[in-house]
């Protein structure tokens, strides 16, 4: 199929996991995919992978945090495209489920930086581009950890994805700009890996773990990528504001 023939979208944090396989569904089903990141060696390959597949790619490395580059991101994509239909907001990193009294100042400021102060930035720049086009749809990736289910870090800013994405989606209702978010349950990546889970709290992701079923499998960062490409496309053109939990049900 082509759901997004013509279409120029952008995903960040797409050098690995769910940002990855997102560029790449993305391209098989014809849009010209933007890949953002912070390692350009892993960007360069995955673009190398989509064009050898026949698919259309270009990259721009930056660090999200930096709300300068949130804007250079979105001119660049103009310049070189012309235009944005999809924007993925993806980037994100972990904060190894740290509880409020041992987080620090420096792990919140980071994490809220990242997870959510860059989701703004960057869809503020791209809804000037959409707005003149009078069409798009931002995707923004929450996490079942805005039931406070991962630290206090990243359960705050994935909360806070939920509400800017209602904000947004309230603001364009009807006016061919829609916006809506994903939140996936465990999705096997680098950043949970044995290796990284070694490296978290010793006592919280017992206690959140007490709170939802972990015996239903895993999703992949195909099913992820699955939900992404439904609210990127025409299928979901009549929904926005709208949270689709992609977890197997583990926290019904």
């Amino acid at each position: 199929m082509a759901r997004l023939e013509g279409k120029v979208a952008v995903v960040t944090g797409a050098s690995s996991g769910i940002g990855e396989t997102t560029a790449r569904v993305f391209a098989r089903e014809g849009a010209t995919v933007v890949l953002v990141a912070r390692r350009e060696a892993r960007l360069a390959k995955v673009c190398d992978d989509i064009e050898a597949a026949g698919g259309k790619a270009d990259y721009v490395v930056a660090d999200l945090a930096e709300r300068a580059n949130c804007d250079r991101v979105v001119e660049t994509v103009i310049a070189r495209h012309g235009r944005l239909d999809v924007l993925v907001n993806n980037a994100g990193i972990p904060d190894k489920h740290m509880p409020t009294t041992r987080t620090t100042d420096e792990l919140w400021d980071r994490v809220i930086a990242v997870d959510l102060t860059s989701v703004f930035h960057m869809s503020r720049a791209a809804l000037e581009t959409m707005e003149a086009q009078g069409s798009g749809s931002i995707i923004n990736i929450s996490s079942i950890g805005q039931r406070g289910l991962a630290g206090a870090a990243y359960s705050s800013a994935k909360a806070g994805v939920i509400a800017l994405t209602r904000n947004i989606a309230i603001q364009f209702a009807g006016k061919g700009i829609r916006c809506n978010a994903t939140l996936p349950g465990p999705t096997p990546t680098e950043l949970n890996t044995p290796e990284a889970i070694a490296t978290f709290d010793p006592e919280m992701p017992g206690v959140t773990a007490r709170h939802f079923d972990l015996s239903v499998p895993e999703a992949t960062t195909e099913d992820q990528a699955a939900a992404i490409l439904f609210f990127a496309c025409d299928e979901s053109k009549a929904m926005t504001g709208q949270c689709l939990t992609v977890d197997n049900g583990a926290t019904l």
